[in-house]
């Protein structure tokens, strides 16, 4: 029998679930691709994961003209198998779990890279992302200043009054604020630069999120030049990753560190921006998976 698991860990737990998954070795570098599938509604993305005692497959699809009729713009389901036998055990909302898990990978690399005092987060977007990232940000720093910067005023205004309920102090802002940011984060559908990445400081760290195209970016060249790279993988990011990809000579795949040696390794701030490009794996739906199946499962 198949038990539906509502996604119900904090990001902290994922947090953790995701940063065991690391630490117990595993090879990021040689994880499964994801295969993306253009259908008529827009793309159909297959993610297909094994770790530990369990295997999983994230379906997921992305509708761009979904939110123009009330529908969430990613849709899908999170099948988690047992690793032995591969028989299905649990069914999870696979939308709820990318808007776990994308704030929690982010969170893992925000903690190894971002100063103690880090306090002034400025954001990019307003949608389920904007609002997990904020929170999952506030786990692992303590945030005191938000700005949010999109492009339609009243979501932006909305997410705002979000973070002053939470006790920040939050304004709707423009996008020369990265130059006053700590942190900086973009979970956007931009497919080119959102702000100048000149003006980020040295000892920022910046986040992008919202692109997992070759073709489109959230930062610009001058970032990227500036910045230590940091990625989920080298060979997912020279897929995927356009914000690097794009910026061509300015970079390259051996200056990358991938997640698994950032958890493992001591990162010395230096004195550039560092740069966290996550374009999604499907290991992290599968961590965080197991793990509400561990704690929950037997309830079912």
């Amino acid at each position: 029998m198949i038990a539906e698991l509502a996604v119900d860990l904090t990001c902290r737990q994922a947090c953790e679930a995701i940063t065991a998954a690391l630490r117990a070795g595993l090879d990021v570098e040689g994880c499964p691709a994801r295969s993306n599938i253009a259908v008529p509604g827009g793309e159909l993305l297959l993610m297909p994961a094994a770790l530990g005692g369990y295997a999983g497959v994230k379906i997921a699809g992305v509708a761009p003209a979904n939110p123009g009729r009330g529908l969430p713009r990613i849709t899908g389901s999170y099948l988690l198998l047992d690793g032995a036998t591969l028989v299905p055990v649990a069914l999870l909302d696979g939308a709820a779990l990318t808007a776990l898990r994308t704030p929690a990978v982010t969170a893992v690399a925000v903690d190894r890279l971002a100063g103690a005092e880090a306090a002034h987060l400025v954001l990019f977007g307003a949608g389920p992302q904007a609002y997990g990232h904020l929170d999952a940000l506030r786990e692992v720093r303590p945030l005191e200043r938000v700005t949010v910067v999109a492009r339609r005023a009243e979501p932006a205004e909305r997410l705002a009054r979000y973070a002053r309920a939470a006790g920040l102090a939050a304004v709707v802002g423009e996008a020369d604020a990265v130059a006053e940011a700590d942190l900086v984060v973009c979970c956007t559908t931009a497919s080119e630069p959102l702000f100048a990445g000149a003006l980020v400081p040295d000892h920022a760290v910046v986040a992008a999120v919202g692109s997992h195209s070759p073709t489109g970016r959230e930062v610009d060249t001058a970032l990227v030049a500036r910045a230590a790279c940091y990625v989920e993988a080298r060979a997912v990011a020279r897929r995927e990753a356009g914000d690097l990809l794009l910026a061509g000579e300015a970079t390259a795949p051996e200056r990358w560190t991938n997640l698994g040696e950032l958890v493992a390794g001591e990162v010395v701030p230096g004195d550039r921006p560092r740069f966290f490009k996550s374009v999604g794996m499907a290991w992290q739906d599968l961590a965080v998976a197991a793990e509400l199946h561990r704690r929950y499962g037997a309830l079912c």
